[in-house]
């Protein structure tokens, strides 16, 4: 039988497949189902700072500004004891996953305050999370902030971080970094234990009826996982953090592929959104069944087989593939050259 097992984050896990964070973490039910289904740990939906303090400020507003003008009013506070915030839903939520499920559970955090990040980061682990991935999502708009500001904000974050929990922390990056290797190795630096490659950026789109900027969401394709794991064949080696790929690995081969490229697990969402928790069983079984067929004995005897410094052709991964690329194409049949 193929071993199948890896590890990642210091957790031993079962195989390589961890759900993401999504909306089927944050229901009791669908993350039997995953377990059910075989996953090895799950990733929970996004601890978001802005939704905290978005429903603070209304807290404020409609409970300890109430007054109106009669001073008898100003020590009036009538907030029901029962009243229950966004975040203590969060951390009961943690609680019940880790009562419930076998597998490990990683919290996700999305701060925006340095102390943000600090508070809700031990309040997360005090809730159980076996680790922690650092949801960064920052955008550079402003034309006076440099590149080398924008690294050091994530390496801050995370220094600042490491000093209040214990648990593993994994940093979850976006492809932007125009130095993304040193960018992983001064995270490894400042005390990562693993990074995900990539976060997905949601763009939004512009209604021509409204003129108003609409969110749009739209699920991963496989296409987009080959940028993930081309950073992931050249990272391995190159950095002692873990790798995980997410985004865009919507079968069994996109799951192959990150391994053979250096993956230590690989994180689905949109093909699970889509087919249901159970599909993730589907993958693991094709998975293993190719494997098994292939004559491979274990997960790590694959392990970056073909990363930039095992592959066949390492040039492939880099500038070399943007010519191949180009002088790859053909005309359609019947079109004019």
């Amino acid at each position: 039988m193929v071993d199948i097992t890896s590890e990642y984050l210091g957790l031993k896990l079962k195989n390589p497949l961890v759900p993401s964070a999504s909306p089927l973490s944050a229901n009791l039910d669908s993350a039997r189902r995953l377990e059910d289904a075989g996953a090895a740990a799950l990733v929970m939906h996004s601890l978001f700072e802005e939704k905290i303090e978005y429903e603070n400020s209304h807290l404020e507003r409609f409970f300890h500004q109430q007054s109106l003008g009669h001073g008898e009013a100003e020590s009036f506070h009538p907030v029901p004891d029962d009243y229950r915030t966004y975040q203590d839903d969060y951390l009961e939520h943690l609680r019940k996953l880790k009562s419930t499920l076998d597998i490990p559970v990683i919290a996700s955090l999305n701060g925006i305050t340095n102390g943000g990040w600090i508070e809700y980061g031990k309040l997360l682990q005090e809730a159980g999370a076996d680790a922690l991935e650092l949801n960064v999502y920052y955008l550079a708009a402003n034309h006076e902030e440099t590149a080398q500001e924008v690294e050091q904000r994530y390496v801050e974050i995370l220094h600042a971080l490491k000093g209040h929990v214990t648990i593993p922390i994994t940093m979850k990056l976006s492809p932007h970094f125009s130095a993304l290797v040193n960018m992983v190795r001064q995270l490894e630096l400042a005390g990562a234990r693993g990074v995900a490659l990539f976060n997905r950026f949601y763009q939004p789109d512009i209604d021509l009826d409204t003129l108003r900027v609409e969110p749009k969401l739209e699920l991963s394709t496989s296409a987009e996982s080959l940028l993930r794991i081309r950073w992931t064949a050249i990272l391995y080696g190159q950095t002692r953090c873990n790798i995980a790929v997410t985004g865009g690995l919507r079968t069994y081969k996109d799951v192959l592929k990150a391994l053979f490229a250096g993956a230590d697990v690989t994180h689905l969402c949109s093909t699970l959104l889509q087919s249901g928790p159970e599909y993730l069983g589907r993958i693991l079984q094709q998975m293993s069944e190719w494997l098994d067929s292939n004559e491979y004995a274990s997960i790590s005897q694959l392990k970056g087989s073909v990363s930039q410094q095992h592959a066949i052709d390492p040039a492939a991964f880099e500038r070399a593939n943007y010519i191949n690329v180009l002088d790859s194409y053909t005309h359609p049949r019947g079109v004019l050259r």
